[in-house]
């Protein structure tokens, strides 16, 4: 059986979400586990996923950033599926398919991986850099503080007497943030 896992990080990815969706079901996936998650997250698809497959199975992504989040990551992954005797398809391989139930292919998979995590930790510290040298340069002031900007709101509709799920709702702010400022004026 081939059972597909699909993925996209945010809601602003619904173009490439839908297309895995559609390359998993041309691939002949009789059941896909899908996901709006980013990697970071706790994914119960993937999870859901790699529970349900048995012995003589084969697990399909489309791409390899679909399914983990580092070489370790997916070691572990391809590991316990190894272990349930489950292979893994990766759809687009740099270009062609790749298969894990081959020990060239298992080889691949790894040097892949550990190169796309190099690429990434190198994008972050450049990113980093970036903004090192932009707050040097007095340029970067970071993410304006949403609920702070509102503590005169949050602080005026307590006193109204509204509850703090109400004002979190009414300035969509989270409740943790209400919480937090009310807790501010009152030195805890």
């Amino acid at each position: 059986m081939l059972v597909g896992y699909q993925r996209s990080s945010t809601s602003d990815q619904v173009a490439g979400y839908e297309a895995q969706g559609n390359q998993l079901a041309a691939t002949g996936c009789t059941r896909v586990f899908a996901e709006m998650v980013s990697s970071v997250s706790e994914r119960a698809q993937l999870t859901a996923a790699l529970d349900f497959v048995r012995e003589g199975d084969a697990l399909v992504v489309t791409r390899l950033d679909r399914l983990a989040r580092s070489t370790t990551d997916l070691l572990g992954i391809v590991t316990r599926l190894e272990n349930k005797r489950v292979g893994l398809r990766i759809l687009d391989f740099g270009g062609s398919e790749m298969d894990t139930r081959s020990p060239s292919g298992r080889m691949l998979l790894t040097m892949f991986a550990a190169v796309a995590e190099f690429e990434r930790a190198i994008m972050l510290q450049r990113q980093r850099d970036g903004i090192e040298k932009a707050k040097a340069a007095g340029k970067y002031r970071g993410r304006a503080p949403t609920a702070r900007a509102k503590l005169h709101q949050v602080r005026e509709m307590k006193a109204a007497g509204a509850r703090p799920s109400a004002i979190a709702g009414e300035l969509k702010i989270s409740r943790a943030s209400v919480y937090r400022l009310l807790a501010e004026g009152t030195g805890r």
